[in-house]
């Protein structure tokens, strides 16, 4: 079998992959969180999709829906970003973790898309023990060397790649130059460097390091 979308299965089928002792995968990317001028709300969300995509068609998981709600801090002045307090945000992901455990689930692993939310989810880690959370901003480092500014690290040359390799069609090319101050806009760094290329590879080599560590915590996953 390969790896599927839970929502595209019926729950008789739901059943069999988790009474299989199937590894659920659970990717968390902000449905709306501000990406400076020129990226659309969703970046964050349609990330952590892509990554999941990535995963499902290597490996035989199950990929749960995108949790599109998080603490984001940072982002509350900006219109239209959506923000969980810290404790609101571990209550809802520990919840959608015990539905899964309910479900006879043992094997669960998080793909965090988030910096704010990397505290909350270590915290929850540490309090289940058997919860295996991967974040984004510490693998796929084999494309770094394409990075022409490392700099920033929100809505940046990174974060726009990955846009323009998803979807190009929602970058607002012109209004790349108005990316920062982070407090007046929203972004970091420099996203006029980006192209559609590097993000292909950004995304590529996350997915790599992704399922590199799946199969590391659950050697029997093929």
């Amino acid at each position: 079998m390969s790896g599927v979308w839970l929502e595209d299965l019926t729950w008789p089928e739901a059943k069999a992959r988790f009474d299989g002792n199937a590894v659920v995968i659970v990717p968390i990317g902000a449905a709306s969180k501000a990406h400076g001028p020129h990226l659309p709300l969703k970046t964050d969300a349609l990330t952590a999709r892509a990554l999941a995509e990535g995963v499902i068609a290597r490996l035989d998981v199950v990929a749960a829906p995108v949790v599109g709600f998080g603490y984001y801090p940072a982002f509350t002045s900006f219109a239209g970003s959506q923000h969980l307090a810290a404790a609101t945000f571990k209550a809802l992901v520990r919840e959608l973790v015990g539905n899964f455990r309910a479900h006879h689930v043992t094997r669960i692993a998080l793909i965090n898309t988030g910096v704010s939310t990397e505290r909350p989810l270590d915290e929850l880690e540490s309090e289940q023990g058997d919860l295996l959370v991967l974040h984004m901003r510490t693998i796929g480092q084999a494309a770094e060397a394409l990075v022409e500014n490392k700099e920033g690290g929100h809505a940046d040359e990174r974060e726009t790649s990955v846009m323009l390799a998803l979807e190009p069609r929602s970058v607002r090319m012109d209004r790349l130059a108005l990316a920062g101050p982070f407090e007046k806009t929203g972004a970091t760094g420099d996203p006029t460097r980006a192209t559609a290329f590097k993000g292909e590879r950004l995304l590529a080599a996350r997915v790599d390091d992704l399922v590199a560590a799946l199969k590391k915590r659950w050697p029997d996953l093929t």
